[in-house]
């Protein structure tokens, strides 16, 4: 079997010479790109007199490592493409655990990065792991490269993936990291299947009352109008609503649309959003089951940062911006102009007045031992198994009150249409 001589250069940049059997000059390439080598010049062993020596050698060698890189980064565009949106955390979700599995087994991180968005179908993650690629091969760390693709790696990912490469155990950092998506990902689907089935009964309920109202009430109307009856009051309500859907029936799919865009143009301004935030947070059972959700999230958030070694600071501004409240942005903001001072993380936090006294003895006792990752993880348990049986009960207690209302608008419906044919049946008896 031939003897290849080969110089080329790894994921950091460094030049490697060494030489590799193979069958062929094909196979030999494919063989160092499987070690994470870029190949910058490879000759079969004893062909090396008929080469040209010096400069022009070196210039063409480069010339032609040039030639290929842009080539494979062509190639890459093209299977990348345009994508429009960002990804979906079930795809990171996904991504992490697979990038995880395959640097525990191992792999360079080129490698890998190159197999993932090989089998990544066109769109917004795959354009980002070719933008990733490319940067990596120009020399950036894993870290700068994923900070410059934020529709795909937030600030979250980036900082934690740095901490792992400053402390040589990217793929620990990476499994926690996935474990941390997974159970993110995991709440969410369970906050957003306990929610299918009540959204869906409102959903048909109401699609069945505006058909009641737009095509049902109208002919009733005309029959009693050609018996020139008095209606009573019930009725003339019913009729008057009746022309109100019929005429602006388009106000109810706009009003939640509109509703939503004033929610967004308050939340602009920062006094805005933290009123808005406020009173989210005390709507009835609703409002707990927000606010423990974050409390979870924001102490995985921490935990996962803290036992990656980011500096807490940093750490705590990372968390602030993952909070998506006001309330708790604030709260953050206070604790970490505290801990500047000198102060533990657990008397502010208590002063905010945004969490239970549970989280804040968690903290301290944290802070004593030296564990405060595992505490906060033990929070974040804790909130994620009370946010599941607040909606299982939020749920249950929709039902009641959904059968109800149906039960209420029906009976209106029915007394309405039908005590004018009563009252018109005694008259022509």
């Amino acid at each position: 079997m031939p003897t290849f001589q080969y110089e080329a250069m790894d994921n950091t940049g460094l030049e490697i010479k060494d030489s590799i059997e193979a069958g062929s000059e094909q196979d030999a390439q494919s063989k160092i790109r499987e070690k994470g080598f870029f190949v910058t010049k490879i000759v079969e062993k004893g062909q090396g007199k008929n080469t040209k020596q010096g400069g022009k050698t070196k210039e063409a060698a480069k010339t032609q490592a040039d030639m290929k890189r842009k080539a494979a980064a062509a190639k890459r565009k093209k299977g990348g493409g345009f994508s429009i949106g960002g990804v979906s955390g079930k795809k990171i979700c996904t991504f992490t655990r697979q990038l995880s599995t395959l640097q525990d087994a191992g792999l360079p991180i080129l490698r890998s990065l190159r197999i993932l968005e090989g089998q990544c179908r066109p769109g917004p993650l795959k354009s980002s792991l070719v933008g990733v690629v490319e940067d990596i091969e120009s020399g950036s760390t894993l870290s700068e490269a994923m900070s410059k693709q934020p529709k795909a790696f937030d600030n979250l990912y980036c900082n934690m993936v740095k901490a792992g490469e400053a402390g040589g155990a990217l793929e620990v950092i990476l499994q926690r990291l996935a474990e941390f998506k997974e159970r993110s990902e995991s709440l969410k689907r369970k906050v957003k299947g306990a929610m299918i089935y009540p959204g869906a009964v409102i959903t048909v309920a109401t699609l069945i009352v505006g058909f009641i109202m737009v095509y049902i009430i109208p002919k009733f109307k005309t029959i009693f109008d050609d018996f020139g009856t008095e209606l009573p009051a019930i009725t003339v309500t019913l009729i008057a609503i009746s022309d109100f859907v019929s005429r602006y029936w388009y106000l109810g799919p706009a009003l939640p649309f509109i509703l939503w865009i004033m929610i967004k143009i308050i939340k602009k301004n920062n006094t805005g959003a933290y009123v808005v935030d406020w009173i989210s947070l005390r709507i009835p059972l609703l409002g707990m089951i927000i606010r423990k959700s974050i409390v979870s999230r924001t102490c995985r958030t921490l935990g996962t940062l803290v036992g990656a070694g980011v500096p807490i600071l940093e750490a705590l501004a990372i968390t602030r911006d993952t909070a998506g409240n006001r309330v708790f942005y604030n709260a953050y903001d206070h604790i970490i102009a505290a801990i500047r001072e000198g102060e533990t993380m657990a008397v502010p936090l208590r002063e905010t007045r945004t969490v239970d006294e549970i989280v804040v003895n968690m903290v301290d006792v944290g802070e004593e031992t030296g564990a405060l990752d595992t505490m906060l993880y033990k929070v974040a348990d804790v909130y994620d198994e009370e946010v599941g049986v607040l909606v299982e009960g939020l749920v249950n207690m929709l039902e009641p009150i959904m059968v109800v209302a149906l039960g209420l608008i029906v009976g209106f419906i029915v007394i309405a249409l039908f005590m004018p044919l009563i009252k018109l049946l005694n008259d022509l008896s």
